[in-house]
């Protein structure tokens, strides 16, 4: 039972690590936006922030 909890932690761990890799290489990095309203593409197919949608 610990050594697939030490593998499940490992796996876990290398995950983040990998995921945040472009954050602690850049100078200033940060991930992007998540809003749907600021993604170019979503605004290109007409698709918006339901928010904005529905603003009067």
């Amino acid at each position: 039972m610990l050594k697939l909890f030490l593998l499940v932690a490992l796996f876990v761990g290398l995950s983040v690590l990998l995921l945040c890799i472009r954050i602690v290489l850049e100078k200033n990095g940060r991930f992007g936006s998540e809003h749907i309203g600021h993604s170019k593409a979503m605004r290109r197919k007409g698709i918006r922030c339901v928010h904005q949608q529905y603003k009067i």
